[in-house]
């Protein structure tokens, strides 16, 4: 089969189209037949090294595909959908059953895959890192990329009233078009005013977003766009008393029960239309250079797909 490889550590030329062995699915795991998967900056950290598993590996964790071999409680042709099942830049991939969403009527392919990990990582931001209430103040960092827009707009449903900084230009009408209340440059952001801050960016805004938070206000540095946050001194949130956590999705999806809680909001507000999921890119899978190239230079907004199947 046909998948994308990391041949070595570095930048986008280490990846490379090969073809590989089939992986052979255990007794409780799906082998799926890909049909999208999604590119996430996780894929990145990947490949530059220091994350995961050393190369060679076959990339990607997120997709969207139809069931070729059943387990548990799927059925061949079933269409499910995944967001850490590595290997998934590749023809076919094995899913842990456990681990497999059932993707609705009224939610195409493409939504499916492309709402999934980001969806559920801005639900869990929203809902439980932090459970923005409503009148709360709340900081959306990258407000137009994969999962601010989608922040920002589980943050509305949920009452809060968001400032979200972008790079301006197309991006701010992005946000504004995602329902944020003030959109903001990077340099602009106010002291002492919100509740939560919610930043994937990381190196270049982590110091402007804890001087953002009011008194007892939470930080969650969930991604590091711009590099990592070098260490700091823990004293510093004795100023105004804050709370910083670094979460990730694997820790809010511990049980099943959870994973399709989350997964199913966030597919029945994309099938209302309450939430407006942006694809930003479709790349065949032989591109995947390209795609996170265009990812990583932050040239992109909304969700990039490789096309598979």
């Amino acid at each position: 089969m046909r998948a994308i490889v990391v041949t070595r550590n570095g930048g986008p030329e280490v990846l490379e189209l090969q073809d590989v062995p089939v992986p052979e699915p255990g007794p409780d795991d799906l082998l799926v037949d890909v049909a999208v998967a999604g590119v996430n900056f996780r894929d990145i950290y990947e490949r530059r090294g220091g994350y995961g598993p050393p190369p060679p590996i076959v990339a990607g964790i997120e997709g969207m595909g139809r069931v070729a071999k059943a387990a548990g409680e799927f059925d061949v042709g079933e269409r499910v959908a995944w967001n850490n099942a590595p290997g998934s830049y590749a023809e076919q991939v094995v899913v842990p059953a456990a681990k497999a969403v059932p993707v609705p009527n009224g939610v195409d392919d493409e939504l499916a895959c492309a709402a999934l990990l980001q969806g559920m990582t801005a639900h869990y931001l929203a809902t439980s890192t932090y459970p923005i209430q409503p009148g709360d103040e709340v900081l959306v960092h990258a407000a137009a990329g994969g999962v601010g827009r989608l922040l920002v707009q589980i943050a509305k449903l949920r009452g809060g009233r968001v400032t979200a900084t972008t790079s301006g230009g197309e991006k701010a009408e992005l946000a504004r078009s995602a329902g944020a209340d003030e959109v903001i440059g990077y340099d602009e952001v106010p002291e002492g005013k919100f509740a939560a801050v919610y930043d994937g960016v990381a190196q270049a805004t982590f110091d402007r977003s804890l001087a953002a938070l009011r008194p007892r206000g939470v930080l969650a540095l969930y991604g590091a766009a711009s590099g990592p946050v070098p260490p700091f001194e823990i004293t510093r949130l004795n100023a105004a008393s804050t709370f910083l956590t670094r979460p990730t999705l694997v820790h809010y999806t511990l049980t099943r029960d959870e994973l399709l809680w989350r997964a199913g909001e966030v597919y029945a507000w994309a099938a209302d239309g309450a939430l407006d999921v942006r694809i930003g890119g479709r790349y065949p899978l032989e591109d995947a250079r390209q795609a996170q190239e265009d990812l990583e230079s932050r040239r992109s907004t909304g969700k990039l797909l490789l096309t598979v199947g």
